[in-house]
């Protein structure tokens, strides 16, 4: 929990829940009954809001980084020294397309720039922020926090997807086939994906996590069934909008102030 980057799990403190305990029942529809359409809308703004949000806000981000912790911020925690002048040179070319789409709206139009660049962009945000969601929210996932975490329990701590097949395969280079494995040596070439996973699977073994489910019902599953974590506890799983978690920590993990189901 404290070394997560993004998508960090909400806890129940966080969306002000109470701890469950002996004789004191909770009615999750008070804080999750939302309707489909309404959880559909908001499903929607976080693919097409949630990458800004991130890089201007911090927005799903470490909590305990400072607040106004952004992407263009050359001396931000999320910098190394050596990465300072690289972000230097992202805002300038940022600022420059700043200008050209500008430029491009009073020679051609609001409506053609729209066209031609805003939905574009906004198409490539959405998917951008499926395969990163689905690589790192998951029920059946677990999060560490303190002494519990380390490296390798990090790092395979995301799931493989067979992201629309062939397409994705092709199209997006196995980012999403092949994430784990990122998630150990993130310097590889992604074209090294498919033969190293072999590798880490036999290593791993069954802490290697893949998921053949179609990505549009994964996408809305996880949406669902991924709302908070608990305050205490060193591992932690997801519980879905009526409390409940499909998988839980071995006993001598686990939060003896909530019931577990």
């Amino acid at each position: 929990m404290e070394r997560d980057e993004v998508y960090v799990p909400k806890t129940r403190e966080d969306l002000n829940i109470r701890d469950e305990s002996d004789g004191h029942k909770i009615d999750y529809d008070e804080y999750f009954g939302d309707t489909p359409i309404y959880t559909l809308y908001m499903l929607v703004r976080q693919q097409l809001l949630a990458f800004p949000a991130y890089l201007l806000f911090n927005a799903s981000g470490q909590k305990n980084y400072p607040k106004w912790t952004n992407h263009f911020d050359p001396n931000s925690i999320l910098f190394t020294k050596a990465q300072r002048n690289a972000v230097i040179l992202s805002n300038i070319g940022i600022a420059f397309m700043v200008w050209a789409v500008s430029y491009s709206c009073s020679t051609f139009g609001m409506s053609t720039v729209v066209k031609y660049y805003g939905i574009p962009w906004l198409e490539v945000t959405h998917w951008f922020i499926m395969i990163t969601y689905l690589h790192h929210t998951s029920h059946e996932l677990p999060h560490y926090r303190g002494k519990e975490w380390n490296f390798q329990r990090g790092a395979a701590a995301t799931v493989d997807r067979n992201f629309l097949g062939w397409q994705g395969r092709f199209f997006l280079h196995d980012v999403a086939h092949y994430h784990v494995i990122h998630h150990f040596f993130p310097k590889m070439p992604f074209y090294h994906g498919a033969e190293a996973t072999q590798y880490l699977k036999t290593f791993i073994g069954d802490h290697y996590v893949y998921s053949n489910s179609p990505v549009f019902k994964a996408l809305w599953e996880s949406y669902n069934k991924c709302q908070f974590v608990e305050n205490e506890g060193d591992v932690l799983f997801y519980r879905d909008k009526k409390g409940r978690a499909v998988r839980r920590p071995a006993d001598h993990y686990r939060n003896t102030h909530t019931k577990i189901q």
